[in-house]
């Protein structure tokens, strides 16, 4: 995850920030009742939107 010390986009206004995370809303689902719920959900967005990696023979 590209979450800096102070709980920032460590990448924001960098190149490499995928364009999903401009348009990225946070919302009550999103969000859950804990800090940890937040962090997982962000993890897996990350996980979900990564670029395909070619396949290594």
């Amino acid at each position: 995850m590209q979450l800096g010390e102070d709980l920032r986009c460590a990448i924001f206004g960098d190149p490499r920030r995928p364009a999903c995370c401009s348009g990225l809303q946070p919302s009550e689902p999103m969000c859950g009742d804990s800090r940890g719920y937040a962090l997982a959900w962000l993890t897996q967005l990350e996980i979900d939107t990564q670029p395909e990696q070619p396949e290594r023979v």
